[in-house]
Formats: structure tokens, sequence, C-alpha cells
């Protein structure tokens, strides 16, 4: 019997699937328990427009990561924040990936989540600083922050 199967079943198939399984095991066990369905050319041409409207997202997503990029690596776009310092040009404290993503939605009304903001070290002197913003598993983008005596 032909299946679709639903979720992940270890040994037999992935979530999208589809496989010929014996007829007992796909009405016990799989069916039963909500595992796979029976695919007919209805459910088959279903899952096909399923997988369409999957990769038009992504494609999407891509595209509006991509433009996020070229918008955040352009040589007006950096991010300034104030802090204040001491006369070697340290930090009293340091400047963290939560307090960049603040001010690029302040200044730039760009919503980013400070967890895909990659910044190894928390910023701890005056200056120019670039990092990596991984908006995408594909993209990539340098973004830049300069910090100021306040």
């Amino acid at each position: 019997m032909k299946v679709i199967f639903l979720e992940d079943v270890k040994g037999k198939g992935k979530k999208g699937e589809i496989k010929n399984v014996a007829d007992g095991y796909a009405n016990n066990y799989l069916i039963k328990n909500g595992l796979a369905e029976e695919a007919t050319s209805s459910s088959v041409s279903a899952l096909k427009g399923q997988k369409k409207a999957e990769e038009k997202k992504a494609a999407e997503e891509l595209k509006e990561a991509s433009d996020l990029k070229s918008f955040l690596e352009k040589e007006d776009t950096v991010i300034t924040i104030p802090a204040k310092s001491g006369e070697d040009g340290r930090l009293f404290g340091s400047i963290t990936s939560k307090q960049v993503a603040d001010q690029l939605k302040k200044q730039f009304k760009v919503k980013l989540d400070k967890r895909k903001i990659n910044l190894p070290n928390p910023i701890r002197s005056l200056g120019f600083t670039k990092m990596d913003v991984r908006l995408h598993s594909d993209v990539t983008a340098a973004l830049t922050v300069h910090v100021v005596e306040e």
C-alpha cells in the first residue's frame, strides 16, 4: 500500500515522503496512529501543492534577507551608540548584542533579533566595530557599530 508520511517514522520514512509499505503495517499502525495517510490521487496533488507553497515562501524569505543585507552593508548604515568611557577609551561596562539590536530599531526602524547578531565578546572600547548578522541560513551581513563618548 502506498502511503504519505505525515510525520517522521524511524526506519520507514520522513514527513512528506510517499512510500510503499505492507498493508497490515499501514492500516494497523501508521494510519491508525496518524503517522501516515493513504496515497490517493487527491492527497498526492495536495502534497505537491503544499510543497510548492513552502518553496515559494522560502524563496520570499531569502529575497527579504538579501534586501536587508544590502541595506545593512551600505556605508551610511552605521549604528551609533553613545557610552560613558574613561580617558584611555575603555568603556565603563560594555555594549551587548541587545543594545545593538535596540539601537538598530531606534535609528533605522529595522527589527532584528539579538540572537542573530554574532558578537563573540561584548564591545568594551570606543570606535568602530564590525560584526556578522545571520539573517537567513544562507545570508550573513556585516554590520558596523560606532561607539561614541556620551
